[in-house]
C-alpha cells in the first residue's frame, strides 16, 4: 500500500499465508490448519479502498521457536493476555480513536481469528456484534492459519460486501503488535469489469472438508514414522 501511495509501483501483491505446527499433544494441535489469500493493490479501479491504517505493537513475547526446532513453543494462558487481548484491542481502539468512529458505523469486522473464540470475544469487548463477525469467522471450519489468518477473514468477507459497504480488520502476530485497517467497499465490486464469480469463494472453499483422523494426520504431519 505504501508503495503504490508513493508512486514507486503501480501495482502490488500482498500475500498471508502460513502452514501451522504444534507438538504432539500440544494445544495448538486443536486448531492446526493451512491457507492463504493474496491481494492485488493498486490505484486503478479497486473493489475497496483502504482509508486509513494503524498499528499498536509491544514487546511481549508469546510465541516462539528456537533455530533448529521442529515446533514453536507459545507462552499458555499469557498468549490470550496480554497478548492477543491487549493488542487486538489497542490497535481497534485506536483506530476508532483516529477515524472518530464506533463499531456501529462498519458493516462488518474481521479480528485475527486463531481459534473460534478469540475473535468473538474481542468482538463483544469492542462492541462489535455477532453478525458484523460472522460472514469473515472461517476458522471454526478451517483452522488457524496463523499469518492468513486476517487475510482470508477479509476475502470471506469481500465474497459477500455490497458497494458502500464499510469493514473493520484488525490482525495479530505474536512478539506483539496489531494492525488495524479501515476498509470501503466500491462499487467496482459489482461491475461488469470484476467478475466476482471467476474463482471460487470462501465459503464455497470451505463447503466440503475431507476429514483426517489423528493418526492419518500425525503421519502426514511427519509426527510418526511407519516403520517395516
Amino acid at each position: 500500500m505504501g508503495l503504490v501511495k508513493s508512486g514507486m509501483i503501480p501495482f502490488g501483491v500482498a500475500i498471508g499465508a502460513d502452514v501451522a505446527q504444534g507438538a504432539p499433544g500440544d494445544a495448538l494441535e486443536y486448531t492446526a490448519a493451512a491457507g492463504g489469500a493474496a491481494f492485488v493493490i493498486g490505484n486503478k479501479d479497486p473493489i475497496a479502498e483502504i482509508h486509513r491504517t494503524c498499528s499498536f505493537t509491544t514487546d511481549t513475547p508469546d510465541f516462539w521457536r528456537r533455530e533448529g526446532q521442529n515446533y514453536p513453543r507459545h507462552g499458555g494462558r499469557f498468549t490470550g493476555d496480554p497478548g492477543y487481548f491487549k493488542h487486538v484491542q489497542g490497535a481497534a481502539r485506536l483506530m476508532l480513536e483516529q477515524a472518530g468512529t464506533s463499531p456501529k458505523d462498519y458493516d462488518y469486522a474481521v479480528f485475527h481469528q486463531p481459534n473460534a473464540k478469540f475473535p468473538q470475544r474481542v468482538a463483544k469487548m469492542l462492541g462489535f456484534t455477532d453478525a458484523q463477525i460472522r460472514p469473515g469467522l472461517a476458522v471454526p471450519r478451517l483452522g488457524n492459519t496463523y499469518s492468513g489468518a486476517s487475510m482470508i477473514g477479509l476475502a470471506a468477507t469481500l465474497d459477500v460486501a455490497k458497494p458502500g459497504e464499510r469493514i473493520f480488520v484488525t490482525s495479530f502476530g505474536s512478539g506483539a503488535g496489531s494492525d488495524a485497517f479501515d476498509i470501503t467497499v466500491t462499487d467496482v465490486i459489482e461491475s461488469e469489469e470484476f467478475n466476482r464469480a471467476a474463482a471460487p469463494s470462501v465459503e464455497k472453499l470451505l463447503a466440503n472438508p475431507t476429514y483426517l483422523d489423528y493418526a492419518l494426520y500425525a503421519k502426514h504431519k511427519g509426527k510418526i514414522v511407519m516403520q517395516r
